[in-house]
């Protein structure tokens, strides 16, 4: 901190007054007037703020030496200008203090800036788009002022021929040059081609493997609507010929299906159909549908029971006038299961069913089992479906691999009629317990061509002593699930 000082030395205390301070002498009267406040204005007119601050204010009366005036004595001074070069000289020193921190501060942005890079001015694109130069760090004080002024928000520094974010590359402005060669740099293509592709593979290669994939996509897809379509079982029409002379519906053909063998089938979320006859004798209304049509649009069929098998159908007469049969309904369910066994699609027979599967492989029938096998035992009473016997199955049969751990189960028996001559390619599956009578045919050239004389539709009503005969139902709608492709 300067200090205000005169030329002349220290005078001791008791001696005269000097003689610059004498009024008398106006040249010494000015030069020590004027002093003060002259050097207190060339001290402010300077950019050093410890300069300027060192300036006392020029008191009315103060002589030069700052002690008191020349007509007053010391003791007689006011108290106020002690106070006042006090404060004056706190306000100096606080002003230094702050002077000092502002350069600490700005030695510490500076000492920032050379370690992380950041804080520093930005770097014009004139200067940046220059690869080869690096980048010139500001002065220090310069650096000081701009780090305590903008804080450390600047983009950080590139040097080494990098340009900063956001800057004009190299050459930013120059028209391009068309005949340079650009070649990728080393590494940034891979050294071998990427997996999928074959050291063999061709463009004509890729678009087959393409083509192939999609089209399985295609097939997959139709294969998931085919495989996740609900069932749709055919089930053979029973036939009410019109009797002679009768009125309304008796007089009329009907052709219709028992309730509790749909509902049987329906029991398994399975679309139940019921196929009519296609005949072009007598027909009033001409069709081009044909029951090869049903086959090949339904995937599986099931024979229900009801009226004789006509003994001329296995080429036999009848022996008494009052079992005909029904040579009409023969035809139209030998056709349909042969359309059906053709097709591949499973066939479920039942009772009536089961005897025409005999027939339809060239089988024979007991046209009346009490005149035929008099040694047999009762297989229909005027109990109708309450009638029951026991049945056992043979050994490998598939029957017994339906129900496991079961050889011997009670169904009911509603028929006067059995199989006599076992067809061609049919094997047995069931025989009466008491009497030895096949009870269950099964043909072997096909996945599921299956005949059982009882009524399984009518077990559950019957009683739990049945057989309960869903798992042949579910073998049935498997394979029909299997080979409706």
């Amino acid at each position: 901190m300067s200090e205000n000082k005169t030329d002349r030395p220290e005078v001791p205390d008791g001696a005269g007054r000097p003689a610059e301070s004498d009024p008398s002498n106006p040249s010494t009267t000015s030069s020590a007037a004027q002093t003060p406040s002259g050097e207190a204005a060339q001290r402010a007119s300077t950019d050093a703020p410890a300069s300027a601050s060192t300036v006392t204010p020029d008191t009315a009366g103060a002589d030069s030496s700052g002690v008191g005036t020349d007509e007053e004595p010391i003791s007689a001074k006011p108290v106020e200008a002690p106070t006042q070069a006090q404060r004056v000289a706190e306000g100096v020193q606080a002003r230094e203090e702050t002077a000092r921190a502002v350069e600490r501060q700005a030695a510490e942005a500076a000492a920032k800036t050379a370690a992380t890079g950041v804080g520093k001015p930005q770097v014009p694109i004139e200067v940046a788009a220059d690869a080869s130069k690096d980048v010139p760090a500001p002065a220090q004080g310069q650096s000081t002022t701009a780090g305590a002024a903008a804080g450390t928000a600047a983009q950080p520094p590139q040097t080494g021929g990098a340009s900063r974010p956001g800057a004009a590359p190299a050459g930013f402005g120059q028209a391009p040059d068309f005949s340079a060669q650009n070649p990728p740099p080393p590494g940034a293509l891979p050294p071998d081609s990427p997996r999928y592709l074959r050291p063999s593979d061709s463009a004509w290669s890729v678009l087959g493997r393409i083509i192939a994939a999609r089209a399985r996509q295609l097939f997959d897809r139709a294969g998931q609507r085919i495989t996740q379509r609900t069932l749709r079982i055919g089930v053979s029409a029973r036939i009410f010929h019109p009797e002679p002379g009768a009125q309304g519906l008796r007089g009329k053909t009907l052709q219709y299906l028992e309730e509790s063998i749909a509902h049987w089938v329906m029991s398994r979320d399975v679309i139940v159909f019921m196929i009519p006859t296609v005949g072009h004798q007598g027909m009033l209304h001409p069709s081009n549908i044909r029951l090869r049509d049903y086959a090949k649009h339904l995937d599986g069929l099931l024979l229900q029971g009801g009226a004789d098998v006509s003994p001329q159908t296995y080429a036999e007469v009848a022996p008494r006038p009052e079992w005909p049969g029904d040579r009409v309904r023969d035809m139209y369910e030998l056709e349909l299961l042969h359309e059906f066994v053709e097709s591949g699609k499973p066939v479920l027979g039942v009772c009536r069913g089961c005897q025409l599967i005999n027939v339809a492989f060239g089988g024979t029938l007991y046209q009346d089992i009490a005149t035929d096998v008099p040694t047999a035992g009762v297989h229909v009473s005027e109990h109708y479906d309450q009638h029951r016997h026991a049945v056992t199955f043979p050994e490998g049969s598939s029957l017994a691999s339906m129900f496991p751990g079961r050889r011997e189960a009670i169904v009911n028996s509603i028929h006067h009629q059995a199989v006599k001559t076992l067809g061609r390619d049919l094997t047995v599956e069931a025989v009466s317990a008491g009497d030895g009578l096949i009870e269950a045919v099964r043909y072997r050239r096909a996945p599921f061509v299956v005949g059982v004389q009882w009524h399984p539709e009518f077990h559950r009503a019957g009683g739990p002593e049945l057989l309960d005969c869903t798992p042949l139902l579910d073998n049935f709608l498997r394979s029909a699930r299997e080979t409706r492709f």
